[in-house]
């Protein structure tokens, strides 16, 4: 039998894992031995902002998950350190480690090659992704400032809503500090797509993932504008199809609100579409050639000075902004009533920040 002194401290060390001294005190900062897995692996260091919400957490599994992930940040107001020790169990080489307050957002940031923002608060039954403007537009503010200090040449995937006025909202914090690059920074407009693929692949009756929709301007209504012309493979609608695909598609995240009754918004998918497009980031990062997703960016396609298309990725971020493409009457008519709305976001947060 082992002598009692090793018995003890064997039990000595399993209660400190399973009640770490501090852990859970605001101010505290997230012990490395307490919230980080060990080893690690070769890749890039992520930053999730806004880790303990309801898109952040299921987000910060799907990047644990990633190979190209060496080092995860977890930021957050709230709750960062028991979602912090939740993912860092995970047996995959990402090194997790969690930031908790605006006291550890500097450091939170410091030498992250790739930012994700899902900070802010959720949709609720009855709100539009405006309502939601007075307050995320503060939050992407700070954020913003944090970045453009910490980790000026990150690339900066933002999701807080509404994305079609945080992204010029972060483009002018940017501005303002000497750091704006373009290329770098992208609005995710993935889960439209994501929407897309599966809403016309039901129509078709085939598997979502043999399917392409480019989905173009903004990320709010009737500014989602599917180009059901160009879907891959090649196919064909009725008029009375369009309208049904359409309304769906604009209306996703309204038909999730509904169906949530008051317990929160599209954040499963929203994380599902988020890791997806970082990954492509990633990807793009590496040196991988060939990376075209839609994103909401600095643009020219059009008259408007942010737009949402096919851009092509590198190492830079955005390297190219591919054109439209033929448009049928029916898509030629929706970009007009959606650059006459996304118009007015844009200015929203452009002005927000000139004010």
């Amino acid at each position: 039998m082992e002598p009692n002194s090793d018995a003890n401290q064997r039990i000595a060390m399993i209660a400190a894992h399973l009640n770490p001294p501090n852990l859970m005190m605001e101010d505290a900062s997230l012990r490395t031995a307490h919230c980080r897995a060990k080893g690690g692996a070769p890749g890039f260091k992520v930053a999730i902002l806004g880790a303990a919400g309801g898109i952040g957490q299921p987000l910060a599994m799907l990047m644990k998950m990633n190979p190209l992930v060496s080092v995860l940040h977890l930021y957050d107001v709230v709750n960062t350190p028991g979602v912090t020790s939740d993912i860092s169990h995970m047996d995959t080489g990402a090194v997790v480690r969690g930031f908790l307050g605006q006291k550890q957002l500097e450091d939170a940031l410091i030498g992250m090659d790739l930012v994700i923002i899902p900070a802010g608060v959720p949709r609720k039954p009855g709100m539009t992704r405006d309502d939601l403007f007075n307050i995320n537009a503060g939050i992407v503010k700070t954020l913003c400032e944090g970045i453009a200090k910490c980790c000026p040449k990150a690339i900066v995937n933002l999701i807080s809503n509404p994305v079609n006025s945080t992204v010029p909202i972060a483009a002018e914090v940017f501005k303002r500090a000497g750091t704006y690059d373009p290329k770098r920074l992208l609005g995710v407009t993935m889960l439209d797509v994501v929407r897309a693929n599966t809403f016309v692949a039901e129509v078709l009756g085939i598997d979502p993932r043999d399917v392409d929709v480019p989905v173009v301007g903004g990320h709010a209504g009737v500014t989602i504008l599917p180009l059901l012309s160009q879907v891959k493979p090649p196919c064909s609608f009725t008029p009375k199809e369009i309208e049904y695909l359409t309304d769906r598609i604009q209306n996703g995240g309204t038909e999730v609100v509904e169906a949530k009754a008051g317990a929160g918004s599209a954040t499963l998918s929203m994380a599902y579409a988020a890791a997806k497009f970082a990954d492509a980031s990633l990807r793009a990062l590496r040196g991988d050639a060939g990376i075209i997703e839609c994103a909401y960016v600095d643009s020219q396609v059009t008259e408007l000075p942010f737009f949402a298309s096919k851009v092509r990725l590198g190492r830079g971020g955005v390297e190219e902004i591919l054109p439209l493409g033929p448009l049928n009457d029916y898509e030629r008519e929706s970009l007009e009533k959606a650059k006459k709305e996304l118009a007015t976001s844009v200015e929203k947060g452009v002005s927000f920040i000139r004010k």
